[in-house]
């Protein structure tokens, strides 16, 4: 893994700022360049008739429970739960989940008013939740991928992927990272790992339209709530967006949701694929090269990146040296002193990646002497 593979990770994901055509449509976009979910046609049950107990219909090519599910290690079906909610049930009472509440969103060492990686996976749930229940599809199965989408993030947000990418064939995916490594204990079914795998635009369409539901959720979520906190932390101001985005979607962030998830619902329910319509599209492809431009790559979010990507390679390379002073239970039976290499350095990147903020910057200063002024920029550590 070189720097210019690194580079490539994160140009591939800023690429995806439009969206795709889809061939023969003039009327939806899609996430991903080879989306084949398709569904159809999707009941308009009113909030009237839901109130009074009547449920959606489940749309043709929603996905549907089966048993105990499609596990890598099978297991009896539960009395009440359907394996999607089983999977939805895990993800909440993991570790992995419970530890997002101390990483990255936007800001290092999220303060108690702005996003942390845990408040974004539940917005995500909850835009999830929202489109796949307008569209009859499978709620658990969104929710399920939604919750779990990030738990492969490292501390330091997306800066944590370009510091462990060289030690990993292929680079570090948080998607793909999440789905194969820090979730897999939970022996989660086939269709969950795959919408938490391939839920980036980047990366190829999932299986499912419950996964393609929570593509386009992540990125509603994060591009509101994102520039909200930006806007709370006066780093922009809100009449900085766009003429083109306010008209489309206003300044609000009740405003831009609802626009949003409008966008996919009347799209997904006109074309029977999970897209929006272009206008909408635009907008949030608008909003998103704002996002990037004004708060993701603002210097200070730039020299925080850097900050990080020193520190946590620093990390890997001291207990690749020195495993000893890994947790026991980071080291696996095959790791010792007659073991390679590859296994020390993936017992190493599994337990930084799984580290808060905090704690890795903890870490820095209890097993490598990392000066407080090298650190990233945040709350002290005492």
């Amino acid at each position: 893994m070189t720097d210019q593979d690194t580079s490539e990770r994160a140009r591939a994901w800023a690429s995806t700022m439009d969206g795709h055509a889809t061939p023969g449509a003039t009327d939806v976009r899609t996430a991903h360049h080879d989306s084949h979910a398709a569904i159809g046609p999707v009941a308009d049950l009113a909030r009237p008739d839901r109130d009074a107990g009547y449920e959606l219909p489940p749309t043709d090519g929603a996905t549907r429970a089966d048993g105990g599910g499609d596990r890598a290690i099978e297991e009896e079906p539960d009395d009440f739960r359907t394996c999607f909610e089983r999977d939805r049930d895990r993800i909440l009472h993991a570790t992995a989940f419970r530890r997002l509440a101390g990483k990255t969103q936007v800001f290092v060492f999220p303060e108690d008013h702005q996003r942390s990686r845990l408040t974004h996976a539940l917005e995500v749930a909850q835009v999830s939740r929202a489109i796949a229940t307008r569209l009859g599809l499978n709620v658990a199965l969104a929710e399920a991928i939604a919750l779990g989408h990030d738990c492969g993030h490292g501390p330091g947000g997306h800066a944590s992927e370009d510091a462990l990418s060289p030690y990993v064939d292929g680079g570090y995916d948080h998607a793909q990272w999440g789905a194969d490594v820090t979730l897999a204990p939970l022996n989660l079914c086939t269709q969950t790992l795959d919408g938490i795998r391939n839920h980036s635009w980047s990366r190829p369409a999932p299986a499912t339209p419950e996964g393609e539901v929570v593509s386009w959720a992540d990125r509603i979520a994060y591009v509101c709530h994102d520039f909200e906190d930006a806007v709370h932390t006066g780093i922009v101001s809100a009449t900085d967006l766009p003429d083109g985005v306010v008209e489309q979607c206003g300044i609000s962030r009740r405003d831009q949701l609802a626009t949003f998830i409008d966008g996919v619902v009347t799209a997904s329910a006109t074309s029977g694929r999970i897209g929006m319509d272009p206008a909408t599209a635009d907008a949030l492809a608008a909003f998103r090269s704002f996002d990037y431009e004004r708060i993701y790559l603002r210097p200070a979010s730039v020299e925080q990146a850097g900050r990080v990507v020193s520190l946590l390679q620093a990390l890997v390379d001291h207990l690749v040296a020195h495993p000893g002073d890994l947790p026991v239970d980071a080291l696996d039976s095959r790791t010792g002193d007659d073991a390679g290499r590859p296994a020390v350095v993936h017992a190493a990147v599994r337990y930084v990646g799984g580290m808060t903020d905090r704690f890795a910057c903890r870490s820095g200063v209890r097993l490598l002497g990392w000066p407080d002024d090298q650190l990233p920029v945040g709350v002290g550590l005492d």
